[in-house]
Protein backbone atom coordinates (compact mmCIF):
# COMPACT_ATOMS: atom_id res chain seq x y z
CA UNK A 1 0.00 0.00 0.00
CA UNK A 2 2.75 2.15 0.59
CA UNK A 3 4.81 1.84 -2.14
CA UNK A 4 1.51 2.55 -4.26
CA UNK A 5 0.16 5.69 -2.38
CA UNK A 6 4.67 6.63 -3.28
CA UNK A 7 4.18 5.71 -6.75
CA UNK A 8 0.65 7.45 -7.16
CA UNK A 9 1.99 10.70 -5.14
CA UNK A 10 5.08 10.80 -7.85
CA UNK A 11 2.97 10.59 -10.84
CA UNK A 12 0.83 13.78 -9.52
CA UNK A 13 3.79 15.55 -8.73
CA UNK A 14 5.59 14.67 -12.37
CA UNK A 15 1.87 16.26 -13.78
CA UNK A 16 2.09 19.30 -11.46
CA UNK A 17 5.98 19.71 -12.24
CA UNK A 18 4.81 19.66 -16.39
CA UNK A 19 2.52 22.20 -15.67
CA UNK A 20 5.03 24.39 -13.67
CA UNK A 21 7.75 23.27 -16.28
CA UNK A 22 5.41 24.76 -18.94
CA UNK A 23 3.99 27.44 -17.40
CA UNK A 24 6.62 29.52 -18.32
CA UNK A 25 5.33 29.70 -22.66
CA UNK A 26 2.40 32.15 -21.67
CA UNK A 27 5.18 34.20 -20.75
CA UNK A 28 7.25 33.92 -23.52
CA UNK A 29 4.73 34.14 -26.11
CA UNK A 30 4.59 37.68 -24.49
CA UNK A 31 8.45 38.05 -25.10
CA UNK A 32 7.89 37.08 -28.71
CA UNK A 33 4.96 39.18 -28.90
CA UNK A 34 7.05 42.74 -27.85
CA UNK A 35 10.44 41.45 -28.95
CA UNK A 36 11.72 41.93 -25.49
CA UNK A 37 12.23 40.26 -22.62
CA UNK A 38 11.07 43.85 -20.35
CA UNK A 39 11.88 43.27 -16.74
CA UNK A 40 11.52 39.21 -16.65
CA UNK A 41 14.62 38.04 -15.39
CA UNK A 42 16.36 34.86 -16.82
CA UNK A 43 18.02 33.33 -13.10
CA UNK A 44 14.85 31.49 -12.49
CA UNK A 45 14.39 29.36 -15.36
CA UNK A 46 18.75 29.26 -14.90
CA UNK A 47 18.30 28.06 -11.30
CA UNK A 48 15.59 25.40 -12.59
CA UNK A 49 17.68 24.66 -14.87
CA UNK A 50 20.82 23.35 -12.62
CA UNK A 51 17.98 21.95 -10.31
CA UNK A 52 16.81 19.04 -13.31
CA UNK A 53 19.91 18.47 -14.07
CA UNK A 54 20.96 17.80 -10.39
CA UNK A 55 18.25 15.66 -9.89
CA UNK A 56 18.12 13.71 -13.12
CA UNK A 57 21.82 12.54 -12.22
CA UNK A 58 20.10 11.72 -8.62
CA UNK A 59 17.46 9.78 -10.14
CA UNK A 60 19.96 8.09 -12.33
CA UNK A 61 20.93 4.27 -11.29
CA UNK A 62 24.76 5.34 -10.88
CA UNK A 63 23.96 7.59 -7.98
CA UNK A 64 19.85 6.03 -6.80
CA UNK A 65 19.86 2.01 -6.47
CA UNK A 66 18.37 0.76 -9.89
CA UNK A 67 15.44 2.72 -10.84
CA UNK A 68 13.66 3.54 -7.69
CA UNK A 69 13.61 7.01 -8.56
CA UNK A 70 12.19 6.92 -11.94
CA UNK A 71 9.65 9.83 -11.56
CA UNK A 72 12.57 11.82 -11.38
CA UNK A 73 14.33 10.97 -14.22
CA UNK A 74 11.18 11.18 -16.36
CA UNK A 75 9.88 15.02 -15.33
CA UNK A 76 13.27 16.47 -14.83
CA UNK A 77 14.74 15.26 -18.57
CA UNK A 78 11.85 16.87 -19.89
CA UNK A 79 12.68 19.85 -17.58
CA UNK A 80 16.24 20.15 -18.68
CA UNK A 81 14.55 20.34 -22.55
CA UNK A 82 11.91 23.31 -21.67
CA UNK A 83 14.41 25.07 -19.56
CA UNK A 84 17.07 24.77 -22.64
CA UNK A 85 14.46 26.56 -24.41
CA UNK A 86 12.94 29.37 -22.41
CA UNK A 87 16.55 30.41 -21.79
CA UNK A 88 17.13 30.65 -25.33
CA UNK A 89 15.02 32.30 -26.04
CA UNK A 90 15.24 34.79 -23.39
CA UNK A 91 19.07 34.97 -25.24
CA UNK A 92 17.65 35.92 -28.46
CA UNK A 93 15.04 38.61 -27.29
CA UNK A 94 17.75 39.79 -23.96
CA UNK A 95 19.25 43.37 -24.44
CA UNK A 96 23.29 43.38 -24.42
CA UNK A 97 23.58 43.39 -20.95
CA UNK A 98 21.05 40.57 -19.74
CA UNK A 99 23.09 38.51 -22.87
CA UNK A 100 26.14 38.90 -20.96
CA UNK A 101 24.62 37.44 -17.89
CA UNK A 102 23.47 34.63 -19.56
CA UNK A 103 26.07 33.75 -21.69
CA UNK A 104 28.64 34.31 -19.61
CA UNK A 105 27.74 34.34 -16.07
CA UNK A 106 24.71 31.76 -15.44
CA UNK A 107 24.79 29.37 -18.10
CA UNK A 108 28.48 28.71 -17.58
CA UNK A 109 28.13 28.86 -14.01
CA UNK A 110 25.38 25.70 -14.15
CA UNK A 111 27.48 23.75 -16.39
CA UNK A 112 30.16 23.86 -14.08
CA UNK A 113 28.74 23.10 -11.18
CA UNK A 114 26.82 20.28 -12.54
CA UNK A 115 29.75 18.72 -13.93
CA UNK A 116 32.13 18.66 -11.13
CA UNK A 117 29.38 17.26 -9.37
CA UNK A 118 28.52 14.00 -11.78
CA UNK A 119 32.31 13.64 -11.82
CA UNK A 120 32.71 13.44 -8.17
CA UNK A 121 30.05 11.09 -7.62
CA UNK A 122 30.98 8.90 -10.16
CA UNK A 123 34.62 8.60 -9.30
CA UNK A 124 35.05 9.53 -5.87
CA UNK A 125 32.43 7.54 -4.24
CA UNK A 126 31.93 3.83 -4.58
CA UNK A 127 28.68 3.27 -2.84
CA UNK A 128 25.43 4.36 -3.83
CA UNK A 129 24.37 5.47 -0.50
CA UNK A 130 27.63 8.05 -0.41
CA UNK A 131 26.91 9.08 -4.12
CA UNK A 132 23.17 9.79 -2.68
CA UNK A 133 24.49 11.84 0.22
CA UNK A 134 26.45 13.78 -1.88
CA UNK A 135 24.20 14.62 -5.00
CA UNK A 136 21.54 14.90 -2.75
CA UNK A 137 23.29 17.62 -0.67
CA UNK A 138 23.96 19.97 -3.69
CA UNK A 139 20.55 19.05 -5.06
CA UNK A 140 19.60 20.48 -1.78
CA UNK A 141 21.11 23.51 -2.21
CA UNK A 142 20.02 23.87 -6.10
CA UNK A 143 16.31 23.34 -5.25
CA UNK A 144 16.52 25.77 -2.61
CA UNK A 145 17.99 28.38 -5.12
CA UNK A 146 15.04 27.17 -7.38
CA UNK A 147 12.37 28.01 -5.00
CA UNK A 148 14.40 30.89 -3.50
CA UNK A 149 14.85 32.80 -6.58
CA UNK A 150 11.20 34.27 -7.53
CA UNK A 151 12.27 36.25 -4.26
CA UNK A 152 13.71 38.87 -6.92
CA UNK A 153 10.28 39.10 -8.49
CA UNK A 154 8.40 39.43 -5.19
CA UNK A 155 10.52 42.02 -4.02
CA UNK A 156 9.47 44.40 -6.90
CA UNK A 157 5.65 42.95 -6.71
CA UNK A 158 6.44 44.49 -2.88
CA UNK A 159 7.81 47.51 -4.29
CA UNK A 160 5.52 48.16 -7.25
CA UNK A 161 2.64 46.87 -6.11
CA UNK A 162 1.69 45.00 -9.42
CA UNK A 163 1.73 41.46 -9.81
CA UNK A 164 2.41 41.88 -13.95
CA UNK A 165 6.05 39.92 -13.89
CA UNK A 166 4.86 37.20 -11.36
CA UNK A 167 2.10 35.19 -13.35
CA UNK A 168 -0.68 33.49 -10.95
CA UNK A 169 -0.13 30.06 -12.83
CA UNK A 170 3.34 30.14 -12.01
CA UNK A 171 3.20 31.11 -8.53
CA UNK A 172 0.95 28.27 -8.22
CA UNK A 173 2.10 25.53 -10.14
CA UNK A 174 5.22 26.15 -8.05
CA UNK A 175 3.17 26.01 -4.74
CA UNK A 176 1.37 22.74 -6.33
CA UNK A 177 4.63 20.75 -7.40
CA UNK A 178 6.61 21.47 -4.04
CA UNK A 179 3.89 19.70 -1.80
CA UNK A 180 3.40 17.03 -3.99
CA UNK A 181 7.13 16.34 -4.04
CA UNK A 182 7.39 17.18 -0.13
CA UNK A 183 5.24 14.53 0.40
CA UNK A 184 6.82 11.90 -1.90
CA UNK A 185 9.97 12.41 -0.33
CA UNK A 186 8.37 11.95 3.03
CA UNK A 187 6.66 8.63 1.89
CA UNK A 188 10.39 7.78 0.28
CA UNK A 189 11.76 8.68 3.65
CA UNK A 190 14.23 10.39 1.17
CA UNK A 191 15.48 13.57 3.42
CA UNK A 192 17.35 14.86 0.20
CA UNK A 193 13.87 14.92 -1.69
CA UNK A 194 11.61 16.32 1.25
CA UNK A 195 13.82 18.96 2.63
CA UNK A 196 14.12 21.42 -0.25
CA UNK A 197 10.48 21.21 -0.54
CA UNK A 198 10.04 22.03 2.93
CA UNK A 199 11.13 25.29 1.53
CA UNK A 200 9.91 25.32 -1.37
CA UNK A 201 6.35 25.01 -0.42
CA UNK A 202 6.38 27.95 2.24
CA UNK A 203 7.32 30.21 -0.70
CA UNK A 204 4.78 29.57 -3.16
CA UNK A 205 2.17 29.96 -0.29
CA UNK A 206 3.16 33.25 0.20
CA UNK A 207 3.75 33.91 -3.58
CA UNK A 208 0.23 33.38 -3.63
CA UNK A 209 -0.92 35.38 -0.53
CA UNK A 210 1.46 38.52 -2.91
CA UNK A 211 -0.65 37.93 -5.73
CA UNK A 212 -4.21 37.84 -4.27
CA UNK A 213 -2.79 40.86 -2.10
CA UNK A 214 -1.93 42.78 -5.48
CA UNK A 215 -3.48 41.89 -8.11
CA UNK A 216 -6.35 44.14 -8.48
CA UNK A 217 -3.70 47.30 -7.76
CA UNK A 218 -1.34 48.78 -10.29
CA UNK A 219 0.76 51.82 -10.50
CA UNK A 220 -0.72 54.66 -11.29
CA UNK A 221 -0.30 56.44 -14.48
CA UNK A 222 -0.85 59.72 -14.79
CA UNK A 223 -0.55 61.68 -18.23
CA UNK A 224 -0.98 65.50 -19.01
CA UNK A 225 -1.16 67.31 -22.10
CA UNK A 226 0.09 71.08 -22.37
CA UNK A 227 0.76 73.17 -24.64
CA UNK A 228 2.71 76.57 -24.65
CA UNK A 229 4.21 79.42 -27.75
CA UNK A 230 7.78 79.48 -28.66
CA UNK A 231 8.13 83.75 -28.72
CA UNK A 232 11.92 82.87 -30.13
CA UNK A 233 10.70 80.40 -32.70
CA UNK A 234 7.09 81.94 -33.54
CA UNK A 235 5.80 78.44 -33.17
CA UNK A 236 3.51 76.79 -30.54
CA UNK A 237 4.67 73.20 -28.80
CA UNK A 238 2.97 70.81 -27.70
CA UNK A 239 4.56 69.35 -24.14
CA UNK A 240 3.65 65.96 -23.25
CA UNK A 241 4.32 65.25 -19.37
CA UNK A 242 3.26 61.49 -18.15
CA UNK A 243 3.82 60.82 -14.46
CA UNK A 244 4.19 57.29 -13.38
CA UNK A 245 4.45 56.51 -9.80
CA UNK A 246 5.27 53.22 -8.86
CA UNK A 247 7.00 53.97 -4.96
CA UNK A 248 4.82 57.57 -4.55
CA UNK A 249 7.33 59.76 -6.21
CA UNK A 250 6.73 61.58 -9.26
CA UNK A 251 8.60 60.73 -12.22
CA UNK A 252 8.35 62.89 -15.38
CA UNK A 253 8.75 62.24 -18.65
CA UNK A 254 8.37 65.39 -21.01
CA UNK A 255 8.13 65.00 -24.65
CA UNK A 256 8.18 67.72 -26.89
CA UNK A 257 6.66 68.29 -30.26
CA UNK A 258 6.86 71.97 -32.22
CA UNK A 259 3.44 72.79 -34.11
Amino acid sequence: MGDKLRLSIGILGNGASVLLYTAPILTFSRVFKKKSTEEFSCFPYVMTLLNCLIYTWYGLPIVSHLWENLPLITINGVGILLELLFIFIYFCYASPKEKVKVGVIFVPVVIVLFGVTAVISAVVFDEHRHRKSFVGSVGLVASISMYGSPLVVMKKVIETKSVEYMPFYLSFFSFLASSLWLAYGLLSHDLFLASPNMVGTPLGILQLILYFKYKNKEAPITTTVMSKWADKKNKRELELVVDVDHDGDANEKKFNNAC
